[in-house]
């Protein structure tokens, strides 16, 4: 009996720190690699934007989101969730500089998901566009666990700066049935660079084949090409690319709007697409020739005259011929007022000669100076050198009639003559001359 005792003694004894183990097991996890170290919440970035897009802001940008990311991994779900943000001295809180910059959450993070706390910030204007250090707290409750948690982090984040993208045509007039070289101009006003910048011309021919209608003319004209791969453009600076492109006749005197699909990577490295409009004028053919210059005598002066001919599609406007002399001439400078230029029809003008002193015969170099406007009011000239000839004045009087005309009235007087001495000529005799009395009656 007294040995079955002892045996009983021995074996309570021995199971005490069993006991004792078996109760630590509610207090501390078990050692492992899913649970060594574990805390509730992981930082996991944190970025200038929303929690569904990365956003460029620069210096001088007023109440931009500023979002860190999450995840809880802890063994419940959190809800109750605050921030708290501690940034360098270029960034404050959009309320004003002295006020904390907070945020909190309504949503409830479940086990394994991720979730974000937004702040809004106003940036200098002394900021750059690098990398800053930034810490955050962040506080929040277990579900059917009592207390608030509460853990902060550190980590680094990037003013991006901001890429602004324009388009516009550095040829702003072209011309219809004519090959016209266009260059257009990207550039960046923003203060991040613009990488990769492609560009692609939109609505020609292949890219509406699908579509039912146009939003543009510049499917009727034709393209040389169609993308351009242009590089990168650093802040406040731009690229150019150059094309040619035909207009037929129907598109004369009417805008033409060129689209282009622009795609760039900008600070974050996320690939951005956006599409531009590059505008040009349209403007007629006038397009103007000399010929059949040559020197005539008009109303007793000489006078130049000649004819032009519009081969173009579009009228010339408000037109002037001027006469300019050449070399050795002594000829002066003199205009005529044409007016219109019409297409396809010759215009005559005829320029007096003027001269400096007496005019010189012979050759004279002379310079024809035909200038006009166009539908935009741009002023044009054609030049035409030619060499004219000076010749004396003619003398228009006929002398062959003169001289038959006094043979003819030598002839009737050497013939009434002769009768006049043979007293042949009718009531007249030889000698006499007859008398008429005026008071005779008939």
């Amino acid at each position: 009996m007294i040995i079955l005792k002892l045996a009983f003694l021995l074996v309570l004894v021995c199971s005490i720190p069993v006991f004792h183990a078996y109760g630590q097991l509610d207090d501390k996890p078990p050692q492992g690699v899913m649970r060594d170290g574990i805390v509730g919440v992981k930082f996991l970035d944190a970025y200038f934007g929303t929690s569904t897009e990365r956003m460029e802001f620069g210096p001088g940008d007023k109440n931009v989101p500023f979002t860190v990311t999450f995840a809880n991994i802890s063994t419940a779900d959190i809800v109750g969730i605050k921030g708290k943000l501690s940034m360098p001295g270029y960034f404050h809180s959009s309320q004003g500089v002295n006020y904390p910059l907070l945020a909190d959450s309504d949503a409830k993070a479940t086990i394994g998901s991720n979730f974000y706390l937004t702040f809004y910030v106003n940036v200098s204007d002394g900021a750059l566009t690098k990398t800053y250090p930034g810490s955050v707290q962040v506080d929040y409750s277990r579900l059917k666990s009592a207390g608030v948690r509460e853990n902060s982090f550190q980590f680094t984040f990037t003013l991006p700066g901001e890429s602004v993208v324009n388009l516009k045509s550095n040829t702003p007039v072209i011309t219809s049935i004519t090959n016209n070289p266009v260059t257009l101009e990207i550039s960046n006003s923003g203060s991040a660079t613009l990488s990769n910048v492609d560009v692609v011309l939109q609505n020609t021919d292949t890219s509406i084949s699908s579509s039912s209608m146009s939003t543009t003319n510049v499917e009727k004209v034709i393209f040389d090409q169609n993308q351009w791969k242009v590089g990168n453009i650093g802040p406040d600076s731009a690229k150019t690319f150059s094309f040619n492109v035909f207009v037929p006749e129907s598109l004369k005197n009417e805008p033409l709007r060129i689209p282009m699909k622009i795609t760039y990577f900008n600070a974050h490295g996320d690939k951005q697409s956006l599409t531009r409009v590059a505008d040009l004028y349209i403007n007629g053919l006038v397009n103007p020739s000399i010929y059949g210059v040559k020197v005539i005598e008009l109303s007793g002066q000489k006078t130049l005259i000649g004819e032009i001919l519009n081969e173009g599609n579009a009228d010339g406007l408000f037109g002037f011929v001027k006469v300019q002399a050449r070399g050795d001439s002594n000829i002066k400078e003199s205009s005529q007022y044409i007016d219109e230029i019409e297409p396809d029809s010759p215009v005559p003008f005829n320029v007096p000669i003027e001269s400096n002193g007496l005019l010189s015969f012979g050759e004279h170099d002379v310079r024809i100076i035909v200038s006009y406007k166009d539908a935009v009011r741009d002023e044009h000239t054609v030049t035409y050198d030619t060499t004219i000839t000076i010749v004396p004045f003619e003398d228009n009087t006929d002398y062959g009639s003169m001289i038959g005309g006094l043979i003819f009235l030598a002839i009737v007087v050497a013939i009434g003559y002769k009768l006049y001495s043979k007293g042949k000529i009718p009531f007249i005799k030889k000698g006499k001359i007859p008398y008429i009395n005026k008071n005779t009656e008939s």
